[in-house]
């Protein structure tokens, strides 16, 4: 019989598998999300239905979720808020005192240097019609008077204690806008995480229940990507880097691991992928129903995400997967 290639012998025993693996999921990959409710309540958890397992938190139960998750070896968050009201210019986000502002205080005078914390810089939380940016009479999405307001933002963020900032708005040039305003304020040292390339996808759907972020009229198509364009999407991360991005995020990931694959190819810079809501709720919901083992897709998306070249994960199974040691 002729010989042929046996790659059964490198699969026989767990032990050899790990040894030949490839691609591995580290803690340090790992950045969790969390929606912090600007309330003078505690011990306030108010769960999201189309997320399961995800709450919209007081500052206090923010603080204890995210000290269980460091336990387990979380290293990085991402903070989402949801202001007490909001108005016509997004106030909220780029106040002294806002939800923001207090949450990146209070976790980094716990956990100090043992914590990345990373504050997502936009307006559609803050606005009372939802849009990312400031409109005209006529609705139109403002992209150049919006900027000073994001950078206003990504400012105070840094000034709260923020280690890093991200932009997630899809405005032309503000990145640019954030940069100097950083550096301009002595946070020379303060890194960009741009979300670079952001589709306008049907997978957000339950981030926008969870932030109460949902436009009030329109959509984002104007701003956000169309998600049948490639080209477009290296234009897009080229040019945030131009302006001083640091980091590029890719969003969504599941569908869009080509563009993750060829950003990789293109770009030197560290890469994150975000496996947005609606990824994560089609898991959970298939998982609950018994359709699929739950734990295991979680970690097979999250696996083929960084295998197609992301190098940092944002997603919503980063507590449990550290908890019941699946990543260490």
């Amino acid at each position: 019989m002729s010989e042929f290639f046996r790659g059964r012998r490198l699969r026989m025993t767990p032990h050899l598998r790990a040894m030949v693996r490839e691609t591995d999921l580290r803690p340090q990959d790992l950045i969790m999300p969390y929606f912090v409710l600007d309330t003078e309540e505690k011990g306030v958890s108010r769960p999201v239905a189309s997320l399961p397992g995800q709450a919209q938190l007081s500052l206090d139960m923010l603080e204890e979720r995210v000290a269980r998750a460091a336990d387990h070896g979380l290293g990085a968050v991402i903070l989402f808020g949801l202001p007490k009201e909001k108005d016509p210019v997004g106030s909220g986000a780029y106040a002294d005192n806002g939800i923001i502002q207090k949450a990146a205080r209070r976790l980094k005078a716990r956990h100090g240097k043992d914590l990345t914390v990373i504050t997502d810089v936009c307006l559609c939380e803050y606005t009372s019609h939802g849009h990312c940016g400031l409109i005209s009479q006529e609705g139109e999405v403002l992209n150049d008077p919006t900027l000073e307001l994001l950078a206003r933002t990504a400012l105070s963020h840094a000034q709260a204690g923020a280690d890093m900032v991200a932009p997630s708005d899809m405005m032309d040039g503000r990145v640019a806008a954030i940069r100097e305003a950083l550096d301009d304020n002595g946070f020379v040292n303060l890194p960009i995480m741009s979300y670079a390339v952001k589709y306008a996808s049907a997978f957000y759907g339950p981030f926008r229940e969870a932030a109460g972020s949902a436009p009030k009229s329109g959509d984002r198509k104007s701003y956000q990507m169309d998600p049948a364009n490639r080209r477009e999407a290296m234009l897009e991360a080229g040019a945030d880097i131009q302006e001083g991005a640091d980091i590029l995020i890719i969003k969504p990931a599941g569908p869009y691991l080509d563009i993750i694959r060829e950003a990789r190819a293109a770009f030197d810079l560290p890469l994150t992928a975000y496996q947005v809501s609606g990824e994560y709720a089609m898991i959970k919901a298939a998982g609950q129903n018994g359709w699929i083992d739950e734990r295991a897709a979680a970690m097979e998306t999250l696996l083929g995400i960084k295998r197609a070249g992301a190098d940092l994960l944002i997603n919503y199974f980063s507590e449990e997967l550290l908890k019941e040691g699946l990543i260490r």
